[in-house]
């Protein structure tokens, strides 16, 4: 089945890949505490429950895709490699990434890079593990994003997707559902002065393949070993796959 392409600013003149870079300098300065506020702080421990997919392997070099301001990249300080890279599209995520980096005396740790998932400037079987938090329902062609993950990390190596996805059961389903349709947008807006960004999310959600038909995906690119595991009821699932 074709999946409807859904773009933050609905424009004919600019591509899906131009409108996200766009959107994410827009609201580059906000992004943070919008993050954590309308999460309520959980997506931090989803992002802790998605790093320890990654312990069994003991990675030493990671790639966070879809970084931003580096969150995820952050959070996997905690398996102590030796090098993390985090690559974004928008410059003015990244601009705040480095800030936050040098702040927390992990700059020369992490290294913050402008780049396109679906044309990684790395070398093949170059990293041990990957990350993408809440970025894949962004991309402009999804299977060839992946592929692209696939070659970098090494045989052996693992990638680690944590996305939104849709509760199904009552009552988070129908509360989850409210506070993205109407509370998500209006605070979203009303704090970062962008109108369509927060309206997009619920929206890219809406659109994205979850589940078994991301699994199924995961595995006509390529990966093995693939599963998905639901955190918070549904409102978000962890994604692995190996090489």
């Amino acid at each position: 089945m074709e999946r409807k392409e859904v773009k933050p600013y609905g424009s004919e003149e600019q591509t899906k890949k131009q409108e996200v870079e766009k959107m994410f300098d827009n609201i580059s300065s906000k992004y943070d505490f919008l993050n954590h506020f309308l999460s309520l702080g959980i997506d931090k421990i989803w992002r802790k429950k998605a790093v320890r997919e990654l312990k069994p392997i003991q990675p030493k070099r990671i790639l966070d895709i879809a970084t931003g301001t580096g969150d995820f990249a952050i959070a996997s300080t905690k398996l102590n490699p030796s090098e993390i890279v985090g690559l974004d599209l928008s410059a003015g995520m990244l601009e705040v990434g480095r800030v936050k980096m040098k702040e927390k005396g992990l700059d020369q740790l992490i290294s913050m890079v402008q780049g396109d998932s679906e044309n990684l400037p790395f070398d093949t079987d170059y990293f041990d593990g990957l990350t993408v938090g809440f970025g894949v329902r962004n991309f402009e062609n999804l299977e060839k994003g992946l592929g692209e993950m696939l070659r970098v990390v090494r045989p052996g190596g693992r990638l680690v997707i944590l996305e939104f996805s849709k509760p199904k059961k009552f009552p988070i389903k129908q509360a989850f559902g409210f506070y993205s349709r109407y509370i998500i947008p209006f605070l979203g807006k009303t704090i970062s002065k962008d109108d369509k960004a927060y309206a997009y999310l619920p929206e890219s959600v809406a659109a994205f393949p979850e589940g078994q038909d991301f699994l199924n995906i995961l595995q006509k690119v390529g990966y093995k070993n693939v599963s998905a595991k639901l955190v918070s009821g549904g409102i978000a699932t962890i994604y692995t796959g190996d090489k």
